[in-house]
């Protein structure tokens, strides 16, 4: 019964550890007239994937290293078919032609490198974490200049002032401390299940730990899909599963080498298949000059496309 608790409440901890964290940094982000893509590309995108690089780097520090690929992986296709596919479902979601034509492929392209750094050897060594940190350093630079720019280019009217900058504050380091003993929580707990069941860790890593650090991206995304803030929706997704990858593993990969199996080798495999159909069913929305946006159809291909592949994992 313990190790259900510990799960339960590591969930809890991580859900409302990244809402604070959100709602604090967001707002801080907004007082300095960035535009919401670049919030969501960078601000909200590192609060939702908090969890993650909570659970994975504490998974390599024990030594749970099937746990920390598999929940990168598992959490990269939950976003991108789940969050994506309940969003377009709720209503049409818009996606700017710059995502289109650099955020998107580029999420693609580091899925790409994933593979082959782990083919080779079979793990992700300690050079292949510095490759990826140096990566997102370099993601980190463009999105921070682009947001320079757009600061630059805001007239005094577009200010925004959603709570004080003390609030702000402490919602981002209460959130930081719930994320990381709520990371604690979820490793031990469900490595704890995954053991009592005969099951391995990159099954509970792709099913349970991947869903339930993936909630935030869930939520927030959701939430601005509702209150009409698409680009927010989408740069949450996008700028997650980027950072996920080049951020999450690659500390990971630089605290303990994370072991890289089969089964991770064709997860990330099927997470480039499905960025390349999600990609598809935008571009083709947006042939002769319509915008780019998944519609309803697109998100319930989405949704059974990702129970498919669910069922998949269970069987496998």
């Amino acid at each position: 019964m313990l190790k259900y608790i510990m799960l339960v409440g590591g969930f809890v901890l991580l859900i409302k550890g990244a809402d604070f964290f959100v709602d604090g940094s967001s707002s801080a982000a907004k007082m300095l007239k960035i535009p919401s893509l670049i919030i969501g590309m960078t601000i909200v995108a590192m609060g939702t994937s908090l969890p993650e690089t909570s659970v994975s780097v504490t998974a390599a520090i024990e030594g749970k290293n099937e746990l920390a690929i598999s929940n990168v992986v598992g959490s990269n296709i939950f976003n991108l078919m789940v969050v994506c596919g309940v969003c377009s479902v709720l209503c049409p979601l818009g996606i700017s032609r710059e995502t289109m034509r650099r955020d998107f492929p580029f999420s693609i392209l580091i899925a790409g490198l994933l593979m082959l750094l782990g083919g080779i050897g079979w793990t992700v060594g300690h050079l292949d974490g510095a490759v990826l940190l140096v990566l997102f350093a370099l993601f980190l630079y463009l999105m921070v200049r682009s947001a320079k720019k757009a600061h630059d280019t805001a007239s005094a009217e577009d200010e925004y002032k959603d709570m004080p900058a003390w609030r702000c504050v402490l919602l981002i380091a209460v959130g930081i401390a719930g994320i990381a003993a709520g990371g604690k929580l979820v490793v031990t707990g469900a490595s704890d299940i995954a053991r009592s069941f005969g099951m391995s860790e990159n099954l509970i890593g792709m099913t349970i730990v991947a869903l339930g650090t993936s909630l935030p991206e869930l939520v927030t995304s959701v939430a601005a899909a509702r209150k009409n803030e698409l680009d927010m929706a989408v740069g949450n997704v996008v700028g997650s599963n980027i950072f996920n990858i080049l951020f999450v593993l690659g500390i990971a990969a630089a605290i303990s080498p994370v072991a890289f199996t089969r089964e991770n080798l064709i997860d990330s495999a099927v997470l480039i298949v499905m960025s390349c159909m999600v990609l598809a069913f935008a571009a083709f929305a947006g042939r002769k000059g319509r915008e780019c946006e998944l519609r309803r159809i697109h998100g319930i291909i989405m949704l059974l496309t990702y129970a498919a592949y669910a069922a998949y994992i269970f069987m496998r």
